[in-house]
Parts: C-alpha cells; structure tokens; sequence
C-alpha cells in the first residue's frame, strides 16, 4: 500500500456548486480522488462533464463548495485568494490550449513571467535553460508570430516548469496541434514525468492522449465515473533534443 505522504493530490467528497439565478447548478459531484507524486494521469469526458471545473480546483483556482482537498497533505479546500495564489505559485504549473503567450514578448520573456514576482536572481538563466529542456534553445530571442504552434505549445511548457513546480496541470495541451506536433508534446510532458519525477494531470479529448498516461479517470455529469489503469501505454520516442538525464532542474 502507498503511504499517504506520497499523495500529492488527495480529493475526498468534493462538491462544486454554482448559482445561476435563482438556479443551483451542480458543476462537480461527490469527487473522490487520490494520486501519487510523479503519477502522470488523464482526466477524459464528454463536456459539460466537469472536468474543467475539476482542474480548477486541483488548480487552486476554485475551492469546493463541500469535501476537502489536500494538496501535498496541506488542505486547501477554503483558503482565501491570497493563500491560493502563494500555493499556484510555489506548486502549480499551468499549460493550456491556447498557449497564453503575450505576443509582443519573446520567447525568453514570456517564460520569464512567472519568476517576476519572485527571486530573480539567475532568472535569465533558468530561462534559458527552460527553453533548452524543450527544444527551443536556438529561439530564445523569436515572438510567438515566429513560432509553430507546436513550439509555441514548448514554451508554454518551459513557463509552466520555470519555477521547478511539483505539479503540472495541462488543459487540453494538444488540442490545437497536428498530430506531428500532439506527439512532440506528449513526449515531452512524458519525459518530465519519467526524468524530472514531476506530477503531470492532462485533462484530453484525445484517447491517443489518455492513453500515453498511466491513469485515465473518466467523467460524466459532473461525477468520476471510472478510474482505470493504462494496461498497454503508449510510449512516445523522446525527442532528439531530450537529452535524458542531462536535463535536471
């Protein structure tokens, strides 16, 4: 049995409801859910299922509105903004569909934003180094409009480690991408799961997706319904540009 201290995420009983008028809408219902440090899961489902609004709350975006949520065996389940933000911060890194790439900042700058409100100190370097671990470190200097969506999907993947999270969080990740690209960021999200031992949660569409993970929770109607092991994961040959092992934070 895995001791409770490696549970990075532990949901218990967790409820989301939201007001609409003079309407309750019940986004999440009952959740329970637990996974291990240096998992790597999907979480699949129709829409409207809930799995943005369970992402929001693994994020610390959102609290529940009943249940706790225990992130690294703190609970979070009612803490205000603040506290919320200290958490995303120290923790949490985001990758998303759209990127979220300002385009007026080059690739180094845009990596660089999580750290502006931190320890700067060696902040270019670590950049730099974000960069390379993705493959991009001969376009450091190059905007979002000189980059594929593929590599803009890399930087965004280098923002969201930056900061050496424990976790990652990736909505919809290759939902824009070719499938060329899709595997390019699959892998790479795969190697920082095996390499770096970082947690990584993909909410997908994509069964191809799902099932490079060694987890895939499934939801309907704002409940878990499933949560089955991977029996024959799909692995993705790492990029030339992985050099695994030579890359550690």
């Amino acid at each position: 049995m895995n001791d409770d201290r490696d549970l990075i995420i532990d949901l218990a009983h967790v409820s989301k409801l939201y007001k609409m008028g003079n309407v309750i809408v019940p986004a999440l219902t009952d959740a329970s859910l637990s996974i291990q440090s240096g998992e790597m899961v999907s979480i699949v489902g129709p829409s409207g299922s809930g799995k943005s609004t369970l992402m929001n709350v693994l994020g610390c975006l959102d609290v529940p509105t009943s249940g706790k949520y225990l992130l690294s065996n703190e609970d979070v389940s009612q803490m205000n903004d603040n506290r919320l933000a200290k958490i995303r911060n120290a923790q949490i890194g985001f990758i998303f569909q759209t990127y979220n790439l300002l385009p007026r900042l080059t690739a180094l700058s845009n990596v660089e934003l999580p750290l502006l409100y931190g320890d700067s100190r060696d902040s270019k370097a670590r950049c730099v180094q974000s960069l390379e671990r993705v493959g991009l470190g001969e376009r450091v200097n190059h905007k979002p409009s000189e980059l594929s969506g593929g590599e803009q999907q890399r930087v965004g993947i280098a923002r969201a480690i930056v900061k050496q999270p424990t976790l990652i969080l990736a909505d919809e990740p290759t939902g824009n991408l070719d499938s060329h690209s899709s595997n390019e960021i699959v892998a790479i999200l795969q190697d920082l799961n095996k390499v770096e031992n970082l947690t990584v949660v993909i909410v997908t569409h994509d069964s191809e997706v799902a099932n490079c993970t060694n987890r895939i929770i499934s939801m309907r109607d704002g409940r878990i319904i499933d949560d089955s092991r991977v029996q024959n994961r799909r692995w993705l040959k790492t990029l030339e540009y992985d050099s695994v092992g030579d890359n550690q934070f």
